[in-house]
C-alpha cells in the first residue's frame, strides 16, 4: 500500500445519518517482517492498530475481527479462518460466515448476539430469517478493512461505504486495488467466493485479489477523495511503524490525534470544539494564572457532563467560564490605581494623587485611597516618626503615605 504521508485531516464533520453497514478486520497473518510481533497489537499514538482501525468504524452495526482473540476498545464479534493463518481469503469467508450466523438468530438476544456482547442462548438453534438486520440485506455495503491502518477515518469509511448503485463494491486504488481498504455488497461478496470455493476448493492459501475479478468495482483514487488515499497507509515494517509515530506527532495533526486517543481511553463518544477549550485555557492562563488553564478545563469538563454531556453543553460551560476570567482579567488590567470593576460593569470613582508628606512616602499619581501626610513639624527628616494630617479621602484602600514602618 501506499507509504507516503496523506496531507493533515480536516476537522471531522458530524457523521450523516446512513444505512446500517457491517465491518470485517482482518487481524490475523503471521507479521513476518516485524520479526513475528503481534501486529495489531502494536501501538502508535498509544493506542493498538487495531483499536485504531476500530474507532474508524465505531458506528458499526456489527463488527467481526477476523484473527486471534485479544484486547479491543469496545465490544466485536470474533471469528477464526479454517486453518488458522490460511490466509485473507480464508479469513474474508469466515467473518463472512460470522455475519451470517448472527443474521439468522432472533428472539430477545438477537441484537446483543450481533454485536457479540454475549453468548449464544443454550440450545438455541437457527431459524428463518424474521429478523434479518438491514446490514445483512444482500446489496448492503460491508466495510472489509486490515487491521494496520493506522489512519483509518470515519469519513474514510463513510466515502467507501456510499458505493455507487450500478457497481457491486469501492475499493482504495493508488496505482493497484486495495482490497483490505474497500467496501462490497454482501451477495455479489458472497458470490465471488462461492465461485472460488467451487473451482479450488479451501480458500487457504489464495491470495485475496482473485476476489476482485468478477466484482463490478468503483476505484477510489487520491484525485477523488485523498483522505481514503490517506488513510492507506499501512504498518508492515519496523519502518512503517517509526513513520506513522512521526506522522501523529506533526503538528498539524497532534491535538486531533491526542483528543481522539484521550476520547478512546476514556470512553468518550463526544466531539468537541477544540478551538473553544484552547481559547479557553489560553483566557485562564493569561488572565488568571497559568495553572489555572488544566483546572478551568477541567471543570468545564465537569459541568458539561453532569449537565447532558453534548456539544451544546460543553459549548455553554465554557462561554461561562470564559466570561469569568475576562471579568477576571479586567481587574488585573485596571491595576490598583484604575477602575474597580464589578459584576455588573460599573466602576468606582478614581483615586485623589498622592499627598504632600516627606517625597519617601508620597502617594504616588493614580493610586486608589488616602493621600500622602504631611509629616510632623518637629521631627521633619525622620521618615520613621512622621505622622501626618489626615488628607482628601478617597475610594478604595490604595497605599497611606503615612509611618514608613506601616507601608
Amino acid at each position: 500500500m501506499t507509504h507516503a504521508p496523506g496531507p493533515p485531516r480536516a476537522p471531522r464533520p458530524p457523521a450523516p445519518p446512513g444505512r446500517p453497514y457491517a465491518a470485517l478486520v482482518l487481524a490475523g497473518g503471521g507479521a513476518s517482517r516485524l520479526g513475528g510481533t503481534d501486529k495489531p497489537a502494536v501501538t502508535v499514538g498509544g493506542r493498538t492498530l487495531l483499536d485504531r482501525v476500530l474507532a474508524a468504524c465505531a458506528d458499526a452495526a456489527a463488527t467481526v475481527v477476523v484473527g486471534p482473540r485479544r484486547a479491543a476498545y469496545r465490544p466485536v464479534r470474533w471469528a477464526r479462518e479454517s486453518p488458522p493463518g490460511g490466509g485473507p481469503l480464508a479469513a474474508l469467508h469466515a467473518g463472512l460466515e460470522a455475519l451470517a450466523e448472527d443474521g439468522a438468530y432472533a428472539g430477545p438476544h438477537a441484537r446483543a448476539e450481533r454485536r457479540g456482547w454475549t453468548e449464544r442462548p443454550a440450545g438455541a438453534e437457527p431459524h428463518a430469517n424474521t429478523e434479518r438486520p438491514a446490514y445483512a440485506e444482500p446489496h448492503a455495503p460491508v466495510l472489509v478493512v486490515s487491521a494496520d491502518l493506522p489512519f483509518l477515518t470515519r469519513e474514510a469509511v463513510r466515502t467507501l461505504l456510499a458505493v455507487p448503485p450500478e457497481f457491486e463494491g469501492a475499493v482504495a486504488h493508488d496505482g493497484r486495488d486495495q482490497p483490505l481498504l474497500a467496501a462490497y455488497r454482501m451477495e455479489p461478496l458472497r458470490r465471488e467466493l462461492a465461485l472460488l470455493r467451487t473451482e479450488y476448493g479451501p480458500l487457504s492459501g489464495l491470495p485475496l485479489r482473485m476476489v476482485l475479478d468478477g466484482l463490478k468495482l468503483h476505484r477510489v483514487t487520491e484525485a477523488s477523495a485523498p483522505h481514503v488515499a490517506a488513510a492507506a497507509l499501512d504498518c508492515d515494517t519496523w519502518d512503517d511503524i517509526a513513520t506513522a509515530r512521526a506522522r501523529i506527532r506533526e503538528h498539524d495533526t497532534v491535538l486531533d490525534e491526542w483528543m481522539d486517543a484521550l476520547k478512546a481511553e476514556l470512553g468518550v463518544e463526544l466531539d468537541v470544539d477544540t478551538a473553544v477549550l484552547l481559547d479557553l485555557a489560553r483566557d485562564a492562563a493569561h488572565g488568571v494564572a497559568r495553572p489555572a488553564a488544566p483546572l478551568t478545563t477541567f471543570l468545564v469538563g465537569y459541568a458539561a457532563a453532569r449537565a447532558g454531556a453534548s456539544p451544546q453543553d460543553v459549548a455553554r460551560a465554557a462561554a461561562t467560564a470564559s466570561r469569568l476570567a475576562g471579568r477576571w482579567a479586567d481587574e488585573t488590567a485596571d491595576g490598583p490605581g484604575g477602575g474597580s470593576a464589578t459584576a455588573d460593569g460599573d466602576t468606582g470613582h478614581p483615586g485623589n494623587p498622592g499627598g504632600t508628606g516627606n517625597p519617601a512616602n508620597a502617594g504616588n499619581p493614580g493610586d486608589t485611597g488616602n493621600p500622602g501626610h504631611t509629616g510632623d513639624a518637629e521631627n521633619p527628616g525622620n521618615p520613621e516618626d512622621m505622622e501626618g494630617t489626615e488628607g482628601t479621602e478617597g475610594t478604595g484602600n490604595a497605599g497611606s503615605a503615612g509611618n514608613a514602618d506601616d507601608r
